[in-house]
């Protein structure tokens, strides 16, 4: 069954993709304490982000119920290591193809999770904490929200990390059922 979500993601031109083994996620609250640290200045700001997208057992409890997943990645080459918005443009390609992604397997998996990369970034401003959700179908929390380091996600699921100086990569994962 995930075969074809496989397939799918290489034909959109993701630069990698692989099988996710679900039994190997580990939701950890020191990933969540990271984004309390507000490195990206998102906490507290979304509701995709902590603490608005709930407790890390929110989110053990809601992966739980999926069985696979694919992981899938785009990786751009820098001409410039320090350049902010050449990174910045690469991690707006890889979110706008991994909605089209979402979309995409929607029709088969239709209680698919799309964890992306980096924070929610649906509405120009997220209507947290005073109204709800204005699109929570099409909201997506991070792989960090839900207390995934990225980085070991990769490894314990033979995907790469790190692709060579000058590079950059832009993960996410959709858990199939």
């Amino acid at each position: 069954m995930v075969e074809k979500a496989i397939a799918i993601a290489i034909e959109q031109g993701f630069s990698h993709v692989g099988r996710l083994d679900v039994t190997k996620l580990e939701f950890l609250q020191e990933v969540r304490d990271m984004c309390a640290a507000d490195r990206c200045h998102m906490y507290n700001k979304s509701w995709m982000c902590p603490p608005g997208c709930g407790e890390l057992s929110d989110s053990v409890s809601k992966a739980e119920k999926y069985t696979e997943g694919i992981i899938v990645q785009t990786t751009g080459v820098l001409d410039d290591v320090f350049d902010y918005d050449e990174m910045k443009s690469i991690g707006t390609r890889h979110m706008q193809e991994f909605k089209v992604l979402r979309k995409t397997l929607y029709d088969d998996y239709p209680s698919l999770l799309a964890l992306g990369s980096g924070a929610c970034k649906v509405c120009e401003q997220c209507s947290y904490p005073l109204n709800p959700c204005r699109f929570p179908d099409e909201a997506i929390p991070s792989m960090e929200a839900y207390g995934l380091f990225v980085s070991k996600v990769c490894e314990d699921n033979g995907i790469g990390y790190y692709y060579g100086e000058g590079t950059i990569t832009y993960t996410s994962c959709i858990l199939l059922s």
